[in-house]
Parts: structure tokens; C-alpha cells; sequence
């Protein structure tokens, strides 16, 4: 349950300094991740982006200035980081639908974003299949796209990505070269640096690399393997939120920070939903 509490401590973090400096890189640090990693698992756990949240938790408290005190409109939008004020009438009317000069009115319906706080909760029932499975270095060949630090613009590029994928020439190539363990089609996230973080689909394979493919390779690693069925999309988010609220927590492992693997099977009619896999690499937790 160490990740847990790392994550609350990076929360508090950033509730001090909502109205000053916000650095994301001391909140990654505070829950002892990457800056990339932490914005990805916090974006599956709360259900919204990490700057998303920020954007809500500042407006939040700058309506209730608004409201409750006489302070101008401009020095609420300085406080909260905003030079500009369209910029911040702009923030305000997205999180509340109303101007910041409306919200001075009495009756006016605003928007509260309370601070999120992480807990274990008692849930139960729904069984969540996995195995663990220690593997040597996985080398996978495919094709790529560029991801951002931004999750939520990453959740909007990928689906097209595998939408012209699935009806190109690359496809049938890409099912041909898997010939290794995990055998199928593979989307799998590959966090290289900040300016390199890629999206592939591809497969496991000991073949040559061919014209227009890339290929990585992902080193040793104990990995947690999840199975479901369903929907692709829905499911492999969904698979990974109980990973680390339900699972994660009572494991004994931590996260490796490794590329996330899905696995889908080889199929030239591979559709939107039927079995698949989900690899999540992880590590031993420390000993205190």
C-alpha cells in the first residue's frame, strides 16, 4: 500500500500550492515516479488528467474567493497563476459555465471540485484473474505513433491509430512477424524520455525488422498479466485503474515503470472486443 500513500502525499502536495507554483516534476518526485508515469497512473486512478485536476481544484477555489470575499477579479486570477485574464475567464467558464464576473451575483450555480483523496476501500466480488510471469528481454517490431505528457490527448490519438492500422497492408505484415511469447498483436506504451514516448502496435518476434517498422526492446521483468473480455477499450482502462487501486495496494509489488503490454489475438478481423491480455511489469516491493 506504499503507492498509496506516496500518491496522497503527491495530492497534498499540490492542494498547498494551488495558489502558487505547481511543479509537476517535485509532485512525481513526492510519489516517487517519473513525471510521465505519475500523470499516467494518476489519470487512471482519478479518471481525469493530472492538469485537468489542477484546472478544477484552482477554479474551485477561486469561485469560492469570488463569492465570499470582495477581492477583484484580477488579482483571484493572478493568485491562481493566471497573467492573463482571458485566460482565466476562459478556465472559469469551462470548469463552471459562468464568467467570473456572473459568479459575483447571488443564486449564481457554480461547481465545487473537492480535493481527491485515496483510500482503500472495501469493494469485493468481482474476481480479477492474473497470473505473474518472469520473462528475459522481449523484443517487439511494428509501427508507432508519437505520444504526449498529456494522457488525455494520448487516449484521443490512439484509437484512429489502430482504426487506419487495422485496414492497412502493415496490419497482416505485423500479425506475420509474431513468432515469440506473448504470441498476438501488441499496443504497448513505450516511455523512452519526455520527447520520445511512443504508442506501437506490433508483435514479439525474432524476424528482421521491415521498411517503415521500428523496433524496442524491453528488458527482463516480472510481469502481472491480467486476462478479460469484453470490450477493448473500456476494458483495458478498466483493467488497469483495479490494478492499481485493487490489486496493486495487497500485492507485495511495486510498479517497474516498464512499457505497459496489451495483447490482442491474430486476427485479420480483429474487431472491439474479445479476449485479450494486459502485462503490467512490476518489482518486489522494499522492505522498510
Amino acid at each position: 500500500m506504499e503507492w498509496l500513500k506516496n500518491l496522497s502525499n503527491a495530492i497534498d502536495y499540490i492542494e498547498r500550492n494551488l495558489d502558487g507554483e505547481i511543479c509537476c516534476e517535485e509532485a512525481a518526485k513526492i510519489a516517487c515516479c517519473s513525471t510521465y508515469y505519475f500523470g499516467r497512473m494518476f489519470s487512471y486512478v482519478a479518471g481525469i488528467s493530472l492538469s485537468e485536476y489542477i484546472r478544477r481544484r484552482r477554479m474551485t477555489q477561486a469561485a469560492f474567493e469570488i463569492q465570499t470575499t470582495d477581492t477583484k477579479v484580477l488579482e483571484v486570477a493572478l493568485k491562481y497563476g493566471y497573467t492573463s485574464p482571458t485566460s482565466f475567464n476562459r478556465a472559469f467558464q469551462n470548469v463552471h459555465g459562468i464568467s467570473p464576473i456572473s459568479a459575483k451575483a447571488k443564486g449564481s450555480i457554480l461547481n465545487a471540485y473537492p480535493p481527491i483523496k485515496f483510500s482503500v476501500n472495501i469493494i469485493g466480488g468481482n474476481v480479477m484473474p492474473y497470473r505473474v510471469e518472469e520473462k528475459e528481454a522481449i523484443r517487439i517490431v511494428g509501427i508507432r505513433i508519437p505520444l504526449t505528457m498529456d494522457m488525455e490527448e494520448n487516449k484521443r490519438n490512439v484509437p484512429p491509430f489502430w482504426e487506419s492500422t487495422l485496414k492497412s497492408e502493415q496490419f497482416a505484415k505485423i500479425c506475420n512477424l509474431s513468432n515469440r511469447l506473448p504470441r498476438g498483436v501488441l499496443g504497448a506504451t513505450v516511455y523512452q524520455s519526455d520527447d520520445e514516448i511512443y504508442y506501437y502496435i506490433a508483435a514479439v518476434t525474432d524476424q528482421p525488422v521491415p521498411d517503415g517498422m521500428f523496433e524496442y526492446q524491453i528488458p527482463n521483468a516480472t510481469w502481472a498479466v491480467f486476462e478479460s473480455n469484453g470490450f477493448f477499450k473500456e476494458s483495458v482502462q478498466d483493467i488497469f485503474k483495479r490494478f492499481l487501486t485493487e490489486w496493486l495496494p495487497f500485492s507485495g509489488y511495486t510498479y517497474a515503470e516498464l512499457p505497459d503490454i496489451e495483447v490482442y489475438p491474430i486476427s485479420k478481423e480483429l474487431n472491439r472486443s474479445g479476449h485479450f491480455e494486459v502485462w503490467i511489469a512490476v518489482k518486489k516491493e522494499r522492505s522498510n
